[in-house]
């Protein structure tokens, strides 16, 4: 057998040299292309295009920003799924993709969360806002929950689609306080937005920046945030779990992975100079004004975190029995 372990040993000095040539030569002069599965000026896209910027100086290599949009973003996910694994290809997302797809989406995904791709970074986090429109009785939670659960089935809250986490936070929220409200799909935030405006729905989760505006200036009312902690940036708005509902959360995210394969070594470097550019005042200034407050995690810390929410969103899924093949 000592030929067998001669062989072996051959074998991985190989692999070895192969990863350590392959990390030693990136990057060259080929472009890094930075896959955003979500249309220009979304908040995806955004915070993408403020650390492509700082990254390819540090890199001293051209970082082009892909949108590739469509199904929830699952396309332009499958893609760098696809990609050669060779640190040309990175992806920049949110948990829907990573978390709730591969329950809504069973038979056609086409890609594995858990084996198709090597985290870099949980880049950064977001409570979803609880709004309800201005002439919704009550300015409280509590109000909230009385004036629905002597309705139920009468009020309409607006969600960007079946499984995302502005139904599933809606969905939880229901649960944990005993009501019911019909679910109204939009294409996005602002369509919400201005349903609500109308009085078309009642109320929904949304992202902060879409609506913070509405709220300050007294359009729409904030009921809480679905973070267990309060947000500096949102100081005046109280999480939903303070106030009688202790086990609720629901976080929205950002993250940075490549396809799985990518030497140790491209992932490594990566993490290390995001850390040092999220560090910068003027980064976290424009997260700040999007009210995502910066996590800046190792890899390892991101594929568990991914792991975990898949287990909870998969039982909730699978209680609302949500299968978006059909």
């Amino acid at each position: 057998m000592k030929w067998l372990s001669r062989v072996l040993c051959m074998w991985t000095l190989t692999l070895s040299s192969l990863w350590t040539s392959a990390y030693a030569h990136w990057p060259n002069d080929k472009p890094i292309h930075l896959i955003v599965p979500f249309p220009p000026g979304s908040s995806p896209d955004l915070l993408a295009r403020t650390l492509a910027e700082p990254l390819s100086q540090l890199l001293a290599q051209t970082i082009v920003v892909e949108n590739k949009v469509g199904a929830g973003g699952n396309i332009g996910t499958r893609y760098a799924a696809r990609a050669p694994a060779d640190g040309y290809t990175l992806l920049y997302t949110i948990n829907g993709p990573l978390v709730t797809a591969p329950r809504l989406f069973r038979k056609t995904l086409g890609y594995n969360p858990a084996t198709d791709f090597e985290p870099i970074m949980l880049i950064a986090t977001s409570p979803n806002v609880l709004v309800v429109n201005k002439s919704f009785a009550g300015d409280d939670l509590a109000s909230f929950v009385q004036a629905v659960k002597a309705k139920p089935d009468y009020f309409n809250f607006g969600s960007v689609g079946n499984g995302s986490a502005s139904h599933l936070a809606m969905e939880m929220f229901m649960q944990s306080a005993g009501i019911k409200l019909n679910n109204i799909n939009y294409p996005g935030f602002n369509q919400i937005t201005l349903a609500m405006l109308g009085g078309d729905i009642q109320a929904g989760f949304m992202v902060p920046s879409a609506v913070i505006a509405q709220i300050n200036e007294g359009k729409l009312k904030a009921l809480g945030i679905s973070s267990k902690e309060p947000v500096r940036t949102l100081p005046s708005i109280k999480p939903i779990a303070s106030m009688g509902f202790p086990q609720f959360e629901m976080i929205s995210w950002n993250a940075m992975l490549a396809p799985s394969g990518t030497p140790e070594g491209i992932i490594n470097s990566l993490n290390q100079k995001l850390v040092k550019i999220l560090a910068q005042p003027e980064i976290r200034a424009k997260f700040d004004s999007l009210h995502f407050t910066v996590a800046a995690s190792s890899p390892s810390y991101l594929r568990q975190q991914i792991a975990n929410e898949r287990i909870e969103s998969e039982a909730l899924i699978d209680k609302l029995k949500l299968n978006l093949d059909d």
